[in-house]
């Protein structure tokens, strides 16, 4: 008997009709002699709706407060679904993230999986239950309830799976898998039947929403299988796991197109150039749980420098509050924000130890008179930080210029 993880994002479960599809899939897992968990995220917009409510109350609530109001979305979720298996005649009950024993930081609004405690869900499997977890949240050490940030529900499958020793954790969402570039920019992209951990998780973290980046991290860490795939068909999905196929380098060493638009651009002016200049502005962000990630800092002139970096759109706000005063702090001249960017990515392992890629891509985006404002690289990935308004035009000249349509 197979342990499946299965996961339901909001469209999958938007409304009564498609919790009543998403719980005819579960039975029929069940039925074919499998033990399932399931997770599922917030109905439809819920999450941005309770969102939109917060701000109404309150410009900036309080963070605790905030997570708990956010946590009931997936626990209206996982309640309806349970009754409509119920109604399958299909024994099932609803776990919060607190009863399933997911324990997390307190960093509320992203916090961290520390731990997964599966006695529960052990114990309702053996009493073949089938299991619905509310994904996107869970319970510090002094029993507050968190969220994992947007995406979280894909890491709580991914984490649960790892904890249970599952066979296999299946992430069911609007598309029918991995794709070579954004269907919605592009319109012949292709669908990857297999994609490995590494670049699945460059994609993801570079602008690919079908996937949560830290359920990607999770997957590779514990070797748990992934499938990618439609709740509305039976179509087959991508299935990103520890080695993709060898065939689909050797004919292609670019894999997809990955592109974000939350991008938002500070940038430093006239502070001077001496040791720990960079470690004062970089430490309060990090305190502050924000992320950065292309970081440039202009040559010396007279021991002057600029720095300039970037963060989400999400937190522009509260990483220019934190900058200003420490820039002021350490004699710089002002600080400049640009919140009209967006980054396009090339993304394949086969590039490595390959010259030519990154000229290929420049030649691309200047063929189509896109200018390059700052660049990114890994081994496996290019980045280009361009206009927000360029970005189709950028996905879709890298798209024909590395043939990823016959993928």
């Amino acid at each position: 008997m197979a342990l499946i993880i299965q996961k339901y994002g909001g469209s999958s479960v938007a409304d009564a009709d498609k919790i009543k599809n998403v719980a005819l899939r579960i039975a029929k897992a069940k039925a074919e002699g499998n033990n399932v968990v399931a997770v599922v995220s917030a109905m439809g917009d819920t999450t941005d709706e309770l969102i939109h409510l917060a701000q109404q109350i309150s410009e900036y609530p309080e963070e605790r407060e905030f997570d708990v109001l956010l946590s009931t979305g997936e626990v209206i979720s996982s309640t309806l679904l349970a009754m409509a298996l119920g109604n399958l005649g299909c024994k099932a009950v609803s776990l919060t993230g607190a009863q399933a024993g997911i324990h997390t930081d307190s960093n509320y609004n992203r916090a961290r999986i520390l731990r997964v405690n599966t006695e529960r869900i052990i114990s309702e499997l053996n009493k073949d239950n089938v299991v619905i977890v509310a994904g996107f949240q869970g319970v510090t050490s002094n029993m507050d309830i968190t969220t994992l940030g947007r995406g979280g529900s894909d890491t709580t499958a991914v984490a649960l799976a790892a904890g249970l020793s599952a066979d296999m954790c299946q992430i069911y969402t609007d598309v029918e898998g991995i794709y070579t570039a954004d269907p919605r920019l592009v319109p012949h992209t292709s669908k990857l039947d297999r994609i490995g951990y590494e670049e699945m998780l460059e994609m993801a973290s570079y602008g690919a929403k079908v996937i949560h980046p830290r359920a990607v991290e999770l997957g590779e860490l514990y070797n748990v299988p992934i499938l990618v795939a439609s709740s509305f068909s039976d179509t087959p999905g991508t299935i990103i796991c520890k080695e993709a196929s060898m065939d689909m380098e050797v004919k292609n060493k670019v894999t997809g197109i990955a592109h974000d638009t939350n991008v938002a651009k500070i940038t430093v002016v006239g502070i001077p150039d001496r040791p720990g200049v960079a470690m004062t502005i970089f430490e309060p962000l990090a305190r502050a749980n924000i992320s950065v990630d292309t970081i440039v800092q202009n040559a010396s002139t007279e021991k002057i420098t600029d720095l300039t970096f970037t963060v989400t759109q999400d937190d522009l706000y509260k990483a220019m509050s934190i900058v200003e005063p420490v820039a002021n702090s350490i004699g710089g001249k002002q600080c400049v924000a640009d919140s009209t960017l967006a980054k396009v990515s090339i993304i394949g392992s086969g590039m490595q130890n390959t010259p030519g890629y990154a000229a290929r891509m420049f030649h691309a985006l200047s063929e189509q008179s896109i200018n390059i404002q700052l660049i990114t690289t890994s081994e496996i990935r290019i980045t280009c930080i361009i206009s927000r308004d360029s970005v189709k035009d950028a996905v879709q000249v890298l798209h024909r210029a590395f043939e990823l349509e016959s993928v």
